[in-house]
């Protein structure tokens, strides 16, 4: 037993810590926000609003895009009021490349792009409207790609020498399949996709993606949504936690600044994240350390929390066969 504690105590920390530290890839790096240009979409409300607070807290020249100019001026006004600065605002929608290339090329270069824009709707596949899967990829997912596109070549060609950022507000229901969320699941889970690739484009450019996995957030949205989720879709999802904003906002910048790929808000945010590391970039040898030794004990968890989860869906269908009448919520 002693021999055995010494093995992997010991031992494999002293063995394999040195090799991490050689192997992690993209290497560590600080980015700094004090100076810098944050531009961040969904920037009126929520998650976005807090950036924008936070940002501009921290020193940096900020600028926010929406769809509604009545909504931006509230936020250039909170903000205002809030830290003294005074932010830049841009009304657009993400679906629109033209929009966005007309607001990005106004902003000027961005130093750190930070997009938060999305739509959320819990719902059944077999009740939503294809029409409204359609929306939910276009803006989630399609206006990413729209920001990125339109921003990146002043990106690459700015002036400064400092690294540079691209941050992508995805979920927990990025990192997992939730029922009721096939439709959000699928633009976040997308988000995942886009990071790896893009991160691997522009890692010579000395400009480095982030993906940021919050927690179901005290937001406007999310009271109202909750109004309309399904009855399994809150009892499964009851179990990752809840944040504000403003919390959410602080765990976003301290990650951006490590130039962490994953960014965890909460617990259970740290937890899925070693659970679905997989081949994504890490560049703290520590963490990497962590994800090898903790990969077979998450993964048992996570069938726990399966077999959680596919229990509470059986028993609702089970009770709504005994309650004949009563339709699905």
């Amino acid at each position: 037993m002693a021999d055995a504690f010494f093995s992997f105590f010991v031992l494999l920390p002293l063995i394999l810590l040195p090799i991490l530290y050689f192997i992690v890839r993209p290497r560590p790096v600080k980015i700094p926000i004090v100076n810098r240009h944050v531009f961040i979409t969904g920037g009126s409300s929520g998650i976005g609003l807090a950036l924008a607070h936070r940002a501009a807290a921290d020193g940096a020249r900020v600028s926010i895009m929406a769809r509604s100019l009545t909504k931006l001026e509230e936020a250039k006004s909170s903000i205002k009021h809030a830290t003294g600065i005074e932010v830049a605002i841009f009304a657009a929608d993400v679906r629109d490349y033209d929009e966005v290339k007309k607001a990005v090329d106004e902003a000027g270069a961005i130093d750190v792009l930070l997009l938060n824009h999305g739509v959320f709707s819990a719902m059944e596949l077999e009740k939503m409207e294809l029409s409204e899967v359609k929306s939910t990829l276009d803006i989630n997912l399609m206006g990413c790609f729209n920001m990125i596109k339109a921003a990146l070549p002043a990106m690459k060609n700015r002036k400064n020498v400092l690294p540079a950022s691209i941050a992508m507000v995805s979920s927990q229901a990025g990192q997992v399949g939730i029922y009721g969320y096939v439709a959000y699941s699928a633009s976040k889970f997308g988000l995942r996709g886009l990071a790896e690739a893009l991160q691997q484009e522009v890692i010579g450019d000395n400009i480095h993606v982030s993906l940021i996995f919050p927690p179901d957030t005290d937001t406007p949205g999310l009271v109202e949504e909750n109004k309309k989720k399904p009855e399994l879709t809150k009892i499964i999802a009851s179990s990752s936690g809840f944040m504000k904003a403003d919390e959410v906002a602080k765990k976003a910048f301290d990650g951006i600044r490590r130039g962490s790929f994953f960014i965890s808000c909460n617990m259970e945010g740290i937890a899925l994240s070693l659970a679905t590391s997989g081949l994504s970039p890490q560049r703290s040898f520590l963490m990497a350390f962590v994800e090898v030794i903790t990969a077979g004990i998450l993964r048992i968890a996570a069938l726990c929390f399966q077999w959680n989860w596919y229990g509470s869906i059986e028993k609702w269908h089970q009770q709504r066969k005994c309650s004949p009448g009563t339709e699905s919520s």
